[in-house]
């Protein structure tokens, strides 16, 4: 699991720092609850900075079901895309929560950048973010739901959690809908591992309803798992069996069979 690097923190410190000192290039909006900041289709003319609250970026199949791609809290940038041209959104934001956003046009954004000496920062920035959304479609070639599961809960406990000395703690709500579109797998599935990760002291709910991940405990229980897929026994020499899946016979079964 890919965590942010230090490069990546002091680039949105110093762009908030930024945006503190001038305004006149940038305005302050307030999201509500469950509204969108923008949606799929809308012209992309703005990337926006998250000063408090919650942001999810959705992209829609064309059957309609939801693909959720990111989680954004205080400090982080999305709409970034419209630095690229492309002229509309290709995904929905929406507020989690109530949020406090800065909205800056993209003319602007680039100016700032250029002006605070922030291009590197924001590079690497971006660097980070592609290599996160790499992990993720690796994720989802490679391993199962129970694992991909169990990753998404460490990355969102790593991002949006707080630490304590054996558990961190997750105080942004999150539903079974929410994490089956990040996982990419059906929701009854998705709370079944849930509490079997619950019964495996994986995780736990506090008094508060907040989800608490022994980050330790659940990491080890995904290696294990990554473990026993990998013993010799289920490895498979070349030429040792045929295109049906059948071993071939070895030269003393032949030769036991001729005597």
């Amino acid at each position: 699991m890919i965590q942010e690097a230090p490069h990546a923190e002091r680039f949105k410190q110093q762009l908030s720092d930024s945006l503190r000192q001038e305004i006149k290039d940038s305005r302050a909006i307030k999201v509500a609850k469950h509204d969108h900041v923008y949606t799929c289709g809308d012209r992309a003319e703005t990337v926006y900075f998250i000063e408090s609250g919650q942001i999810k970026l959705l992209m829609l199949s064309p059957e309609g079901k939801e693909c959720l791609l990111a989680i954004h809290t205080a400090g982080d940038i999305f709409g970034e895309l419209c630095l690229s041209g492309l002229g509309a959104r290709l995904e929905t934001a929406t507020a989690m929560e109530e949020t406090n956003l800065k909205q800056i046009p993209c003319s602007s954004f680039f100016a700032r950048l250029r002006r605070d000496l922030l291009f590197e920062g924001f590079v690497q920035y971006l660097a980070m973010r592609i290599a996160d959304q790499q992990q993720v479609i690796a994720n989802l070639v490679t391993v199962d739901s129970e694992q991909r599961l169990g990753k998404t809960l460490l990355q969102l406990a790593r991002k949006l959690g707080k630490q304590d000395s054996r558990s961190i703690r997750i105080e942004h709500k999150i539903s079974h809908e929410e994490l089956s579109e990040m996982v990419g797998a059906t929701r009854p599935r998705i709370s079944k591992f849930m509490q079997r990760f619950r019964i495996l002291g994986l995780i736990e709910t506090s008094a508060e309803r907040f989800l608490i991940i022994k980050e330790k405990k659940l990491a080890d229980y995904l290696a294990q798992i990554i473990n026993s897929r990998a013993r010799p026994a289920d490895i498979r020499l070349p030429g040792q069996f045929n295109l049906n899946g059948e071993r071939r016979p070895s030269s003393r079964d032949a030769a036991s069979t001729l005597g």
